[in-house]
């Protein structure tokens, strides 16, 4: 049974950090590209970071590039996301997606993806 299961949401406040952790069951981390997105209310939903099963490379959003990092362990089968320098606009609820095809997370298409966590950054 395949199961993503994210942990690490909670409330901070602007400028503070917190780390997203998905842990996957049901497959290894290279057989999917793994990632991020994040709904807030009345907004679309936002891919704000992946990595590229195909060649391991990873794509940030505009909006985070520079502050958020993901990263994985293969030993743990994780993903990662460590938001630094948080804003009250990335509140929002974090996703951690998975996709086969790689063309297919930016399509915002997903194969699997968790429960979500809620991210809340105060001002």
């Amino acid at each position: 049974e395949v199961q993503l299961v994210e942990s690490g949401g909670g409330l901070v406040q602007a400028g503070g950090s917190l780390r997203l952790s998905c842990a996957v069951s049901g497959f290894t981390l290279d057989d999917y590209t793994l990632g991020w997105v994040r709904q807030a209310p009345g907004k679309e939903r936002e891919g704000v970071s992946c990595i590229n099963k195909s060649d391991g490379s990873t794509y940030y959003a505009d909006s985070v590039k520079g502050r958020f990092t993901m990263s994985s362990d293969n030993v743990k089968n994780t993903v990662y996301l460590q938001m630094n320098s948080l804003k009250p606009e990335d509140t929002a609820v974090y996703y951690c997606t998975a996709s086969w095809a790689v063309s297919a997370w930016y399509e915002d298409e997903y194969d699997y993806r968790g429960q979500g966590t809620q991210v809340t950054v105060s001002s």
